[in-house]
């Protein structure tokens, strides 16, 4: 099971469109371990408009923990076969622990202002 999440300095970003990379976990379901780790550069632009849920599920991403996370890109990865967690924060590798264990749940935040302006257009 391949887990992503939008990185900085090893925690959860807070603006998944806006991360610095993406913390790939390859995770044993089974154990309950994360059995390797990689980073994708994060794409220029919105999460929702950039192609990273073509390569992250391309990749094998089935699991997305992420912090807030506007709707447009809920749907953007749960079309590509991902599915999304929302509401986390903290040290990456805590976080899909946390997951592995079954003790995560999506928080339903949702991203509403973008004063940014991508959502503008």
């Amino acid at each position: 099971m391949k887990i992503a999440l939008p990185s900085r300095n090893n925690h959860i970003d807070d603006h998944f469109g806006h991360c610095e990379y993406f913390t790939i976990f390859t995770a044993d379901t089974k154990t309950k371990e994360i059995i390797a780790s990689e980073t994708v550069s994060s794409p220029a632009g919105c999460g929702c408009k950039s192609n990273i849920a073509t390569i992250l599920s391309d990749m094998g991403v089935k699991i997305m923990l992420a912090g807030n996370m506007g709707e447009g890109a809920v749907r953007v990865l749960n079309s590509s076969g991902i599915e999304v967690f929302r509401g986390c924060s903290g040290d990456v590798k805590s976080v899909a622990l946390k997951w592995l264990e079954g003790s995560l749940v999506d928080s339903g935040d949702s991203c509403h202002a973008h004063e940014h302006g991508c959502h503008n257009e």
